[in-house]
């Protein structure tokens, strides 16, 4: 499993998607591997659709977390 600081989640009300690059996104074809900066400028959530920028990281600089 991949660390916190790789995994992404989705701001969206209601949606909370995590993109997780150990299992990449079988619907969109991103293959296993595949960090979060390296997908597709076109890349949405497969669950709400939403764009690459409503994603924070899980933990790290920048995490809803970091921003207490």
């Amino acid at each position: 499993m991949a660390n916190p600081e790789e995994m992404w989640q989705c701001q969206t009300t209601n949606c909370g998607y995590v993109y997780d690059p150990d299992r990449g996104d079988k619907r969109k074809k991103i293959p296993p591997g595949t960090a979060f900066k390296d997908l597709p400028e076109d890349w949405k959530c497969p669950v709400c659709g939403a764009g690459v920028k409503a994603f924070r990281p899980l933990a790290g600089p920048g995490s809803t977390a970091d921003q207490t």
